[in-house]
């Protein structure tokens, strides 16, 4: 397995990183095709993250977790990857075997979705900027809406990630889903050839979100 880690805001230790390594490579043990993992290790406001990605063929397992000691986020992480991993072992297997899963990749390679996520600040604090911006801009004979301008001037994107589209089934998308535990998917449906984006209930159930065309246009479509 090719392994990679990397250290943000706090200084490389080789202790962390073989133990990582162990866990990483335990993991790996179960799956039928050798892997690629990266692990992001980070210290964020006094606690340890921990963010572990794990390629096999063409499926990704994530895990990700934070504790105020880094061995334990190291673990706990892990232990996402491993509860996921045997939760679909049988399902991994079969699609291994049969090499389904995104057999026309190559014709969506070149679509990607851009997943940023970012923070508003409190109304409070929206005010204040409001406040400011329309003193500064009362010099100005035509000036934006103060309002607008301190939203979108306040507005600040933490992190932002390029995803592939690929092509999966709907079921084949949650189970991605699940194993990268995230919250939604985007992916391109086989069955509807749409682009589609699967979620996550609160009430545990999934949802499905794809474009629905107009019937006036499907019917002129098909004329």
């Amino acid at each position: 397995m090719q392994f990679n880690i990397t250290f943000r805001q706090f200084g490389a230790s080789d202790s962390l990183k073989e133990y990582a390594r162990e866990k990483v490579e335990r993991v790996n043990k179960l799956l039928d095709r050798a892997g690629e993992a990266h692990v992001v290790l980070s210290l964020e406001r006094y606690l340890h993250h921990a963010d572990i990605t794990i390629q096999s063929g063409a499926w990704v397992l994530r895990g990700r977790e934070k504790s105020d000691d880094m061995y334990a986020s190291i673990d706990l992480a892990m232990d996402k990857i491993e509860r996921q991993l045997r939760r679909y072992r049988d399902k991994l297997k079969m699609h291994h075997g049969r090499d389904r899963v995104h057999h026309r990749q190559d014709l969506v390679n070149s679509l990607k979705v851009r997943h940023a996520v970012f923070e508003v600040p409190e109304a409070e604090e929206l005010a204040v900027i409001a406040a400011t911006s329309t003193s500064e801009s009362s010099t100005t004979t035509k000036a934006a809406d103060p309002v607008d301008t301190a939203a979108s001037a306040a507005t600040r994107v933490v992190r932002a990630t390029q995803l592939t589209v690929k092509q999966l089934s709907v079921d084949e998308a949650v189970m991605q889903m699940n194993l990268m535990d995230n919250d939604f998917y985007v992916f391109h449906n086989v069955e509807s050839d749409a682009l589609g984006i699967v979620y996550r209930r609160k009430d545990g159930q999934y949802g499905l979100i794809e474009p629905h065309e107009p019937p006036a246009l499907a019917v002129a479509a098909g004329t």
